[in-house]
């Protein structure tokens, strides 16, 4: 990997929290991500699980981490099972977790090869009622495919029948959501690098370029800043493409006297920044994107305001709603008679800002949390309004990433990212 080391410290916090919520005689399985296929002997790069990350910190593929707090065995109480390696992988795919070098990274003392799994986990099926499975629960989620997890369940459940079965998913829910600060230190790294490869684009921009070029100048910025690239596939999206929330093909010219969306992020050590940001292809705002870039930016300094603990996630998104109003009948956008008329399942503003403003971000780029339970500290959020106009041949989205503070406003990872229209303009001119 890429990044520097992470102190095992944070993975044996995180297991023991997680392990202070499991029922009693429980054992708990996470197993990492499978090697996804692209046709005959290729592969895609592989990408850790995040469960199986935030407990352990092993970034390796073919490995299961077992948690069993009761068990009375001391030495399988925490269990980490790895492929075992050797001279000739270690020639043609590199270097390996060895048993010594696992320990290091995760902070776990029993590490078995993954050929041992089946004779120890049946040892320790015998001792334990109830098993937590890792089903993904995620409140956006919708994969088809079979997952590696998927196959482990089916097998456990089909051999141990008499067992108990569990979810690790709420657990997981509640503690992911809220930040350690080792955790906040890498996503504020994430959001560092996002930074520079900013500004390399504000020096890089002009009439002619092509969004592709765009994408290669922060992906090369990115890779030399030791991240493994970005964090979700990349928005470069000038001029109309703009009013296409999720526009990923990148593949236009950029004119003179348009716009450029970019929402885009940095991930390091598996953790996401997400930014969205747009700029003049020219280096000058006119007066009247000038106008509503203005009002987006207004909307996303008031939102970020109301990011305090206890907040609920349903209501400042209403509130939100209103500001977004207010600022859409100032442009001219919406008159008296659409807010008046409108439907309250989705009301007037919806017209020129049709998603959400905030969710978790973390390991994932929509990261877990529990959004009917109240806002609190170390939690982490995005806040990106956006005003999307088809007809004037522009979008504009602003997005920082933001962590809720005990007491008063909120973090801004990235505040040094420039935003104001002056900076934007004085960057691109210098």
């Amino acid at each position: 990997m890429k990044y520097d080391p992470i102190d095992s410290n944070l993975f044996k916090k995180n297991r023991k929290k997680f392990m202070a919520q499991m029922k009693p005689s429980s054992l708990a399985v996470f197993n990492s991500n499978d090697v996804f296929k692209t046709g005959a002997d290729s592969t895609m790069p592989f990408k850790q699980h995040r469960d199986i990350f935030y407990l352990s910190g092993a970034d390796q593929e073919d490995t299961v981490l077992v948690l069993f707090p009761d068990c009375p065995d001391p030495a399988h109480r925490e269990v980490l099972f790895v492929t075992e390696t050797n001279d000739h992988i270690a020639v043609w795919e590199g270097e390996k977790l060895t048993k010594e070098k696992a320990t290091e990274v995760t902070g776990i003392e029993t590490v078995y090869w993954l050929k041992d799994l089946d004779k120890k986990f049946f040892e320790m099926m015998t001792q334990c009622d109830t098993v937590y499975f890792n089903t993904n629960e995620h409140y956006r989620q919708a994969v088809e495919m079979e997952t590696r997890e998927d196959r482990f369940i089916k097998k456990t459940k089909a051999q141990y029948p008499a067992h108990n079965y569990a979810k690790s998913a709420p657990i997981l829910q509640r503690l992911r959501a809220v930040k350690e600060p080792e955790e906040l230190e890498l996503l504020q790294k994430a959001c560092d690098i996002t930074n520079h490869s900013f500004r390399r684009v504000l020096d890089f921009v002009k009439p002619g370029v092509w969004e592709y070029e765009i994408e290669a100048e922060y992906l090369h910025e990115f890779i030399r800043r030791r991240s493994d690239g970005f964090a979700y596939t990349p928005i470069i999206a000038s001029g109309n493409n703009a009013n296409v929330l999720h526009y990923i093909e990148n593949n236009q010219q950029c004119k003179d006297g348009d716009l450029i969306l970019m929402d885009v992020g940095a991930v390091y050590a598996n953790y996401s920044a997400d930014m969205s940001r747009t700029i003049p292809v020219n280096g000058r705002f006119t007066d009247r994107q000038k106008q509503v870039y203005n009002a987006v930016n207004k909307v996303k300094n008031e939102a970020t305001a109301m990011l305090v603990p206890g907040t609920l996630w349903k209501e400042y998104h209403v509130e939100v709603g209103k500001l977004m109003t207010s600022e859409l009948l100032d442009l001219g956008l919406l008159d008296k008679a659409d807010v008046q008329n409108e439907n309250p399942d989705w009301p007037a503003y919806k017209k020129y800002f049709m998603h959400g403003t905030s969710h978790h971000i973390g390991l994932d780029t929509h990261d877990y949390g529990l959004l009917w339970e109240p806002m609190q500290a170390n939690n982490v959020f995005t806040v990106e309004p956006g005003i999307y106009i088809p007809q004037e041949g522009f979008g504009i989205r602003l997005e920082d990433d933001v962590v809720i503070q005990e007491s008063g406003a909120p973090k801004n990872l990235m505040g040094d990212i420039p935003i104001e229209v002056e900076e934007i303009e004085d960057l691109m001119n210098k």
